[in-house]
């Protein structure tokens, strides 16, 4: 039986096969498996470089060292995680900088109702390896440093307020948050090969300056949470201060949608539900497969409007998967001609027909080649 068959009826953590359904009715026949496409097979690619399904278009929105068109405003390098925000009848797109020695950062491009762009700016500055991050429901931009002892900096999408360092959110080798605002905390991952799955409790929801950072912990497959006892890192690394701290496989993007945490690991290629209601976590997918579409799994989001979720590959063969709320996995667009590169930073619009997302290192494979693009067409209002 292949490994994936037994997963189906494996239990990860506490009670987790109890999930049945959809992915948002939090029940679902986990892990899902290969299959057609709700949107068909990817059609040759466009003048970008791009497979799509019939029906969609990429424009190119910016590129790495320059010009923003429609702006003076030079884009910056290695483009990684990204979300979008409501900007009256328009939206902005944040995007960060995957760049060390304080180079990193995050930039942001603002649309107005007709898509077009009407400016570019900075919010974040002087940080290093700016990779993944979040929302907040107060719409700030969580970005997240890579590096051994980071901080998660809260920026304003709108590049008013200056950013704000929060190492109440602790220091470790920081990668995605998502939001929980019936639980009032904030969910994190750490890309390192033995990584935990935390969760930061605020003292006073809205401000982050102060609260609990905890980590998830496993005992005789019991499920709790945690507090880590020293934040900062140092001199011994969060992932290593709670005795049966659950261990991760380089923890990278997550998501948040009706009390379930979506998160990658790119270390073994799963996708893994973490049920909050339930207290429980489960396997979405996992690579090892025959024919299995996804690897070297990375950011991730979703559709707000039925629940796909959209899954960018490091490397593979530089797709974006979907997998429905049938637990059907399969490609919606590959780049072709850019395999040196990595998919990063997809995010919907408010209304959920255009997605943007980039190519970190582009065709060049240097982070000063990174291209932002923008994808348009048919994605699906209903089941």
């Amino acid at each position: 039986m292949e490994r994936r068959s037994l997963l189906r009826a494996a239990v990860i953590g506490a009670g987790a096969a109890a999930f049945s359904g959809s992915l948002w009715r939090q029940a679902a026949a986990y892990p899902a498996l290969p299959g057609t496409s709700p949107y068909g097979a990817l059609q040759s690619a466009d003048a970008n470089g791009i497979m799509l399904p019939a029906g969609f278009t990429s424009r190119v929105i910016a590129r790495s060292s320059q010009t923003v068109p429609g702006t003076s405003y030079t884009w910056h390098g290695a483009p990684d995680g990204g979300e979008c925000f409501a900007d009256g009848t328009g939206w902005i797109y944040v995007s960060n900088a995957e760049l060390g020695s304080g180079a990193g950062g995050a930039s942001a491009v603002k649309f107005n109702s007709s898509a077009s762009v009407t400016g570019a700016y900075r919010i974040l500055g002087g940080t290093s390896r700016n990779c993944a991050g979040g929302s907040t429901p107060w719409n700030t931009w969580l970005s997240c440093e890579e590096v051994s002892t980071g901080f998660v900096y809260e920026t304003d999408p709108w590049g008013v307020n200056a950013a704000v360092q929060r190492p109440a959110m602790g220091r470790f080798n920081h990668e995605a948050a998502a939001s929980d605002p019936v639980r009032k905390v904030i969910y994190l991952t750490e890309d390192a090969s033995d990584g935990c799955f935390y969760r930061f409790v605020p003292t006073t929801w809205g401000d982050l300056s102060s609260g609990t950072l905890q980590v998830l912990k496993e005992v005789s497959g019991v499920l709790s949470w945690a507090n880590v006892p020293d934040p900062d890192g140092s001199p011994t690394p969060t992932r290593d201060q709670v005795s049966g701290a659950k261990l991760f496989n380089g923890g990278e993007g997550c998501w948040y949608r009706n009390n379930i945490c979506y998160f990658t690991t790119k270390g073994d290629s799963r996708v893994w539900a973490y049920n909050a209601a339930n207290n429980t976590i489960a396997i979405v997918y996992d690579d090892n497969v025959t024919g299995a579409p996804l690897t070297g799994v990375d950011n991730i989001t979703a559709s707000a409007a039925v629940g796909d979720l959209y899954v960018a590959e490091d490397g593979g063969n530089m797709e974006i998967c979907i997998i429905t709320p049938d637990d059907i996995v399969a490609p919606f667009l590959r780049i072709t001609g850019q395999s040196s590169s990595e998919i990063t930073g997809p995010a919907f619009n408010p209304a959920g027909n255009r997605l943007y997302f980039s190519s970190q290192r582009g065709t060049s494979g240097s982070s000063s080649g990174g291209i932002t693009y923008e994808v348009t067409g048919p994605f699906r209002t209903s089941l």
